[in-house]
């Protein structure tokens, strides 16, 4: 089985760069009002990163492109969050206790190597993402 080969675009400017990273990195930042509301505000990275993805996909194909693959994360996470709050209700708490750690880290992790792809110029896929927007 062969690895899949890594698209960069060598036209992108800085600024698309720039950009692109701020799609995946404002929803992490976002992410903390997440925490900090006990999970209320589960929507609030989704809505960062479609406000972000919006007010430049029309200027640049690479912010296009990472912005969208962002948006379709963050929807992803926003789903994922959702079941485990049923499961959680379902299971007294105890697959929340499991499924929370594995979300938080998806979501970390997920969005760092979104933000190094962006840095370098290269075009990004989330593992497990749901694609709403194609």
């Amino acid at each position: 089985m062969s690895a899949q080969t890594p698209v960069y675009d060598d036209y992108a400017e800085d600024w698309e760069r720039t950009w692109a990273m701020w799609c995946h990195l404002g929803p992490l930042i976002a992410g903390v009002g997440v925490l900090v509301s006990s999970g209320i505000a589960f929507f609030v990275p989704a809505l960062v990163a479609l406000v972000l993805w919006l007010l430049k996909r029309d200027e640049s194909p690479f912010v296009d492109d990472h912005g969208r693959e962002a948006v379709n994360f963050q929807i992803s996470l926003a789903i994922l969050f959702l079941v485990m709050v049923v499961v959680g209700i379902l299971t007294c708490g105890l697959g929340w206790l499991v499924a929370f750690p594995l979300w938080l880290a998806l979501a970390i992790v997920g969005m760092v190597r979104g933000v190094l792809a962006a840095r370098d110029g290269r075009y990004f896929r989330y593992p497990a993402c749901i694609r709403v927007l194609a």
